[in-house]
């Protein structure tokens, strides 16, 4: 699981309603033969002859799901609604981890907040063990209300998040010409999570969980994992995938740069505080 950097109280401010494309559509998967239910004693289900999961989080338990494949690079699409009403403390996961001390990470947390407040959606990448790239964004809707398909393509060159369709951040594979490490030799299984993070979740902290609450739920639907299952990514049916060599095209990146002005929060690239010593070298890559 991702560690959080200090989450500072959100400004009041007028969201804009501005959608940046159409709603983004997985494509239907199948959770009975896509993932098993690992932890929870119960609180996790899978409803719907396998087409909704629900996870839930009471003040003993939270749960959680994984899925059956690894897969070395891929594209994943996930529509979750998340926790409503006053979620704060709770976080809600979606990522993709190795295993191990020198596990490689890929991760989407939703930080619950208190009712009225916006989510914060908080990214992270890890490489051979070391994460500590966290960036967070509000988002330009209710995630609550809705599903919504949250993405993250990872292929040879670079990692993108998605937001039904818009990528909010990328991380490119500069290995050769900055040596920063990136995760291209070890499978990925496609984790899921909902769990109370009241120590750091909510304000760092300062907003507590409300038992009152509980059960807490999410809801996920539409699963489509794409991706090179672990042993065959020298097959051509693999190689040959659209998103072994996706792109950002001009107007992507203009999306992108466009989320990053108007709704990060934190980006550790500009967190000089943080790195005395010089940001991170893949912060001053173009």
């Amino acid at each position: 699981m991702a560690c959080s950097v200090s989450t500072l109280s959100p400004p009041f401010f007028s969201l804009l309603l501005i959608l940046l494309s159409p709603s983004f559509a997985a494509a239907a998967g199948n959770f009975n033969s896509d993932v098993d239910i690992v932890w929870g004693d119960g609180r996790g289900k899978i409803v719907n002859n396998g087409q909704l999961l629900t996870l839930s989080l009471d003040k003993s338990s939270g749960s959680g799901f994984q899925s059956k494949n690894q897969y070395l690079f891929g594209r994943i699409d996930l529509q979750i609604k998340l926790v409503s009403g006053n979620s704060a403390g709770t976080v809600t996961a979606y990522y993709l981890s190795s295993q191990g001390e020198t596990h490689d990470e890929i991760d989407f947390e939703f930080l619950g907040n208190l009712t009225g407040d916006p989510y914060i959606v908080h990214t992270n990448v890890y490489t051979q063990g070391k994460g500590n790239r966290e960036m967070q964004f509000y988002l330009w809707f209710d995630p609550t209300i809705d599903f919504h398909t949250y993405s993250i393509l990872w292929n040879p060159s670079h990692i993108v998040f998605f937001v039904d369709g818009t990528p909010i951040r990328e991380f490119k594979n500069l290995a050769a010409n900055k040596g920063v490490p990136y995760p291209n030799n070890q499978a990925m299984r496609l984790y899921s999570s909902l769990w109370d993070a009241e120590d750091w979740a909510t304000r760092g902290g300062l907003v507590k969980t409300d038992w009152s609450q509980a059960p807490f739920m999410a809801e996920f639907r539409n699963l489509n994992a794409d991706g090179c299952v672990q042993g065959t990514l020298a097959s051509s049916s693999c190689g040959s995938k659209a998103w072994m060599n996706q792109a950002l095209d001009a107007e992507s990146l203009k999306k992108m740069k466009w989320v990053q002005s108007n709704y990060m929060v934190y980006n550790y690239c500009s967190d000089v505080k943080r790195f005395p010593q010089g940001l991170p070298p893949e912060c001053s890559a173009k």
